[in-house]
């Protein structure tokens, strides 16, 4: 009854009926053992915002905030529009919190304030610090980061990271507003080199440096695409201990490569949180294309899909599916190698080492080469630590399961050939970084694969 007399209200709100007032009123009859529910509603005046404020961005400009409410000063009052700018408030990842209150204008019958108060988090950072994971080993880095530059909501960063595995120096501006209709903009440059090995993968280097332009384009409330351009230089690196799959596509292609990709996406985000979300969803889709223009012609397909459901008070259960796909065209004849798709490890099969799964090389080692074809799915469900609920938005329990291998040219998905594990993992976002853990255990593990059970991360961006 009262949830019935509720959400009444909820839908009369919607309207801008927001003094609206819904009374039910019992009618039980005994003897037939029934209630009959009379609900007896007075909608009040449709009310409209007067205006619409915000408290606590003492860094942050208040453009920044006004430019991502749907509701409007001036219009007529709708409780959907008021908890969605709220939302959206709280997905820009400046605010700890964000609460809003809709007071009645003294004096007035039809006329309301939309007051929003939001807790602003650090969103600048310069640092210079190490981390370790088991599958890059000891992390060195250097950044100097800025969330929001100077209260205005643009991303910059300029980024050094060093490990065994790679090399990485990087610079990027993002503007999310570059135009006012929302069209975002990010420029980047960026060079790497990396050590295949050190990744658990076959022996080979690359040296990689290049630029790109991007552009996000918002359809809708929830969905938007995206478009971006870019040039790679790459080198590959070969030694005595090269695969032949390697060494016989080098013969047969060169060991330096220019590409000129553009990139095409779409998503679809229902997400209360882009960090820790426990309703809604999100899943994208995109296709990557090297063109003919450059020295490789080839694209690559991704799919991604992540769903929340709470299940009660901060316990959610989240279902996520990943599929890629990519080969040659034109005078390639297939994926070029270094482009392949990898499973395995903490961000994909968990309690299997990093990037060991699929196809491997046949000589001089048996090492994983990675796909063209990737599957991988996972069911978790989290849930509180119970004597540390308060820390629920910086700490998350889950038990799961997961699933997924990649898959060669010359093999056809077959849910037959999937590795599957199951366990406990924990993310604790810390001062310094995110600290990742899990416990695995794989229930059909081939003699060939290479499985761990325990897995970790710190000082990585989650």
């Amino acid at each position: 009854m009262t949830d019935t007399g509720d959400a009444i209200s909820e839908a009369l709100g919607a309207e801008g009926y927001a003094f609206a007032n819904v009374n039910p009123i019992p009618d039980v009859d005994s003897d037939n053992a029934t209630v009959v529910l009379t609900f007896f509603i007075d909608p009040g005046k449709r009310a409209y915002v007067r205006r619409v404020t915000f408290a606590g961005n003492t860094k942050t400009q208040d453009e920044v905030l006004r430019r991502e409410m749907r509701q409007m000063e001036g219009a007529w009052f709708s409780n959907e529009s008021v908890e969605r700018s709220r939302v959206r408030l709280q997905r820009l990842g400046f605010f700890e919190e964000v609460n809003v209150e809709t007071p009645a204008v003294p004096g007035t019958s039809d006329q309301l304030d939309v007051n929003f108060s939001v807790t602003e988090r650090p969103s600048g950072t310069i640092s210079a610090g190490f981390g370790f994971a088991q599958d890059s080993g000891i992390l060195l880095n250097g950044s100097v980061i800025q969330e929001n530059f100077l209260g205005t909501g643009k991303r910059l960063a300029v980024t050094l990271a060093n490990s065994d595995y790679s090399d990485v120096y990087s610079v990027s501006q993002t503007d999310p507003y570059w135009t006012k209709d929302g069209v975002s903009q990010t420029l980047s440059m960026f060079a790497r080199s990396t050590s295949a090995a050190e990744e658990n993968l076959s022996e080979y280097d690359t040296d990689t440096y290049g630029f790109k332009v991007g552009f996000g384009i918002p359809i809708n409330e929830f969905d938007s695409i995206g478009v971006s351009f870019g040039w790679e230089d790459i080198e590959i690196g070969t030694n005595i201990f090269t695969p032949l799959e390697i060494l016989s596509y080098v013969a047969r292609e060169g060991d330096s490569f220019s590409q000129f990709k553009t990139t095409l996406s779409w998503s679809h985000d229902t997400r209360n949180r882009a960090i820790f979300a426990t309703s809604g969803g999100v899943q994208s889709l995109s296709a990557e294309v090297a063109l003919p223009l450059g020295d490789q012609e080839f694209y690559k397909l991704y799919y991604n899909r992540q769903q929340y459901w709470p299940v009660g008070k901060n316990t959610s259960f989240m279902l996520q599916g990943t599929a890629g796909y990519g080969d040659g065209y034109g005078g390639t004849e297939e994926l070029p190698f270094y482009e392949n798709f990898f499973a395995g490890g903490f961000s994909s099969v968990r309690g299997f080492k990093s990037n060991t799964l699929g196809p491997r090389t046949s000589f001089p080692d048996d090492d994983p080469f990675g796909g063209n074809k990737l599957l991988v799915g996972k069911a978790e469900l989290f849930f509180p630590i119970p004597f540390l609920r308060e820390q629920s938005r910086s700490l998350r329990v889950s038990a799961f399961v997961d699933a997924g291998n990649v898959f060669g040219p010359d093999e056809d998905f077959d849910f037959g050939d999937l590795r599957y594990s199951t366990g406990i993992a924990a993310v604790w976002i810390s001062p310094f970084g995110a600290l990742s853990v899990s416990f695995a255990a794989p229930f059909n593990d081939d003699e060939d694969d290479e499985t761990e059970g325990f897995q970790f991360n710190l000082g990585q961006q989650f």
